[in-house]
């Protein structure tokens, strides 16, 4: 198989520091492009300014990893599938796999799209059911979850690392 082909969908992030994150980590993963849907952060301010709070974070990967702004989540997905990329939430659910035993037949082509959701409410069931599967990192401690931008760095690299079973 090729060289995993990898973007991300963020849904409703509230952290101008995830994000800024999320594009720092995206741009040493290999990430294609970054779709920034609802009320993400961008890394451009409404008058078309560079951020400087996200470009502290990102120390300027917004501008070697592409990124659109999308509206909604589903038309993000909706796009991605129309053009064949799995899209794989990164999610804590009653249905969800440890991100690093994703089924090979689920790779498809190698085009994956890693959606990633709100700090808090995560991704809603709705927009779940649209995705080809759900990946959850197994919690061995107190804490229930992670912050979203080490959740995306740790199942970034597992894919391109071809880490997984």
């Amino acid at each position: 198989m090729d060289a995993m082909q990898l973007t991300v969908i963020l849904s409703d992030i509230r952290s101008v520091h995830n994000v800024g994150s999320i594009f720092r980590t995206a741009d040493a993963a290999g990430v294609e492009k970054i779709y920034c849907c609802g009320y993400t952060p961008t890394p451009l301010d409404r008058f078309g300014r560079v951020r400087q709070d996200f470009a502290k974070v990102s120390l300027g990967a917004e501008a070697s990893v592409a990124w659109e702004y999308i509206e909604s989540a589903v038309e993000a997905i909706k796009k991605l599938k129309d053009n064949d990329w799995k899209i794989f939430a990164v999610e804590q659910a009653k249905n969800s796999i440890p991100y690093d035993r994703i089924p090979k037949l689920k790779l498809g082509g190698g085009k994956v799209a890693l959606m990633m959701g709100n700090e808090v409410g995560g991704i809603p069931a709705a927009i779940l059911k649209k995705c080809d599967a759900i990946l959850e990192i197994p919690m061995r401690g107190k804490k229930e979850s992670l912050n979203v931008s080490v959740a995306f760095g740790i199942v970034a690299f597992a894919l391109v690392s071809g880490s997984r079973q």
